[in-house]
């Protein structure tokens, strides 16, 4: 028996074929790599707001000089005001985020001072601050700060999931 051949025709691909698509496939190129820069600005431009990002730092992070520490965790994470000036003071927490967790259960409601209609609950016991006030700068992020440990009680709002926003500190 002998073997059975499949024939099939081939044609060729044209060098003239392949010019004209070219200028398609570098403006596909183009486009992909604008769209790519554009998703990367505007994820630049998130700022994560959770009372845990914002203020809480535990263990506290060890920068090498403390008079630096303010400067150095407002860069960090991108702490400013929503116009992109600098915050004027600006406290972590230095607590367990478990225990700041715990506070919405506290029976130690307080009227808010900033929230006239909201109750804000306060922590039993001091946890220990670092309150950063603003020395120089009006535009994020050229602002520095000055340095201060505090101890006292915590004033935190809270909403269905858990803690919402810090609202102050008392001594």
């Amino acid at each position: 028996m002998l073997p059975v051949r499949a024939t099939r025709k081939m044609t060729a691909v044209k060098a003239k074929d392949v010019k004209a698509l070219s200028p398609l496939m570098v403006i596909m190129v183009i486009i992909f790599l604008v769209l790519l820069f554009w998703e990367n600005e505007m994820n630049n431009e998130v700022v994560i707001s959770t009372l845990e990002h914002l203020h809480v730092d535990y263990p506290q992070e060890g920068v090498p000089v403390p008079a630096r520490y303010c400067n150095h965790m407002i860069i960090q994470r991108i702490i400013r005001e929503p116009d992109h000036t600098c915050k004027k003071e600006h406290v972590f927490i230095h607590e367990r985020p478990r225990k700041i967790n715990g506070l919405c259960t506290s029976p130690k409601k307080v009227a808010c001072q900033n929230l006239s209609s909201t109750f804000c609950f306060q922590s039993e016991t001091k946890f220990k601050m670092t309150v950063c006030q603003l020395i120089e700068g009006t535009r994020y992020p050229a602002c520095r700060y000055r340095y201060f440990p505090v101890e006292g009680f915590v004033l935190i709002t809270c909403d269905e999931l858990g803690p919402d926003s810090f609202q102050g500190y008392i001594k």
